[in-house]
């Protein structure tokens, strides 16, 4: 009679998902010109900045100011970031040390965020790790798992913008296309993330007064 093993690991049974399937990418400290990155982090770590008050009195400052120029360098000034697709030795693309198999799909000025939102969790293709409002409010940024294959960053980010335009989506931002590209981090309540890190989100194995970054 043949013995069936578990190979389920400690970590999946704990955690609920595969060791190294939360796609590390790294965080940096405002303002923008900042180049050197705080740390490592993951999907489950930026959710429970997002969703907490971390930058709410940034975003809903943001969100007051009229003027564009002036809430540019607000963002610039004000805001968190890091860069989804991988892991930097310092804000450069010459400088990747591991790619996350992360794409970050920026959609600006969104007319309808509700229903683009409820769309983009139901594509037939790619499967979201992440969902969140864009800092400004008007816009969505979509984090999805890939696989390259062996392809370059923006190779892959240009063929996935066209399968994006072709299913009579917005045209998302072409910036993706750059791996070094920064994210700058708001607040979001109503943020989605995949419920595979259903066991790992709620975790906080910090202790920090309220509106301080763990990281």
């Amino acid at each position: 009679m043949e013995i069936m093993h578990d190979t389920t690991s400690i970590y999946e049974e704990f955690f609920g998902t595969k060791e190294g399937e939360c796609h590390s990418f790294s965080f940096f400290r405002r303002p923008i010109r900042n180049i050197e990155p705080l740390r490592c982090i993951d999907i489950p770590d930026i959710y429970r900045y997002i969703v907490r008050p971390y930058a709410k009195q940034q975003t809903e400052m943001l969100r007051s100011i009229t003027d564009k120029d002036n809430a540019r360098k607000y963002k610039a000034e004000n805001f968190d970031f890091c860069t989804f697709s991988g892991i930097f030795r310092s804000r450069n693309k010459n400088d990747l040390l591991l790619h996350s198999e992360l794409l970050c799909i920026d959609f600006d000025h969104v007319a309808d965020i509700p229903s683009l939102k409820d769309r983009l969790l139901h594509d037939e293709y790619f499967e979201t790790e992440l969902l969140f409002r864009s800092p400004s409010g008007d816009g969505l940024k979509w984090i999805v798992a890939i696989d390259r294959k062996g392809w370059e960053h923006c190779r892959f980010y240009q063929a996935v913008y066209n399968y994006l335009v072709a299913k009579g989506y917005p045209a998302p931002d072409k910036s993706g296309s750059d791996v070094a590209r920064s994210c700058f981090i708001p607040f979001d309540a109503e943020a989605y993330i995949n419920p595979k890190y259903k066991k790992l989100k709620d975790e906080n194995f910090f202790t920090t007064r309220m509106g301080e970054c763990p990281f």
